[in-house]
């Protein structure tokens, strides 16, 4: 395949896992912070596009967001949700990218369910770190075991759920898109 259809190809499928994340806003269960599944979206773009295209799906998606496109969960976009609940989530989604891109490079050469889990584990770290932060920020009253309790212990199991989820679906799918890529290629 030339080189100009592989950056045709790259462009799509960030474009494609943005709009995956997006979607993940979208099925949400109302709770202090809502169970979305744009977790689910990220883990996904992060393993199937590598960390890099992964990064950018992630970026794209929160720049959209910002600019008021209703991609953030409740149909909501603009900056104005930094002063929410949520905000802490939504830096945090892009801190947490650009240190798995780090990792990543870290990682170099071990593939794999293990070195995969592992690397969203480290993901999800960053983003919960950021995330209490953040709401001790913007709740500076609450203190940091509130932070915690609200942020952090009704996610854990429901995440690391689809973070496995994942990490198997992910492999499927990256074997489907190398067996088509491939096959373009002949």
């Amino acid at each position: 395949m030339k080189q100009s259809s592989h950056k045709t190809l790259d462009m799509i499928l960030v474009a494609l896992f943005s709009a995956v994340i997006a979607a993940g806003a979208f099925v949400s269960i109302p709770f202090a912070v809502p169970f979305t599944m744009q977790s689910f979206g990220i883990f996904c773009a992060l393993l199937i596009l590598g960390g890099k295209r992964g990064f950018l799906s992630v970026l794209i998606y929160v720049i959209l967001g910002f600019a008021g496109v209703p991609v953030f969960s409740g149909f909501k976009g603009g900056v104005g949700v930094l002063g929410e609940i949520t905000g802490g989530y939504i830096i945090g989604f892009v801190v947490a990218s650009a240190v798995f891109v780090l990792c990543e490079k870290l990682y170099k050469g071990r593939k794999g369910k293990t070195a995969n889990a592992i690397l969203l584990l480290i993901w999800l770290f960053v983003c919960y770190a950021v995330a209490v932060l953040w709401y001790c920020f913007v709740y500076s009253a609450e203190g940091l075991i509130s932070a915690v309790s609200v942020c952090v212990l009704p996610f854990i199991l429901p995440d690391i759920a689809k973070l496995l989820v994942a990490v198997i679906f992910s492999e499927k799918i990256v074997n489907i898109l190398k067996i088509t890529i491939d096959k373009m290629n002949m």
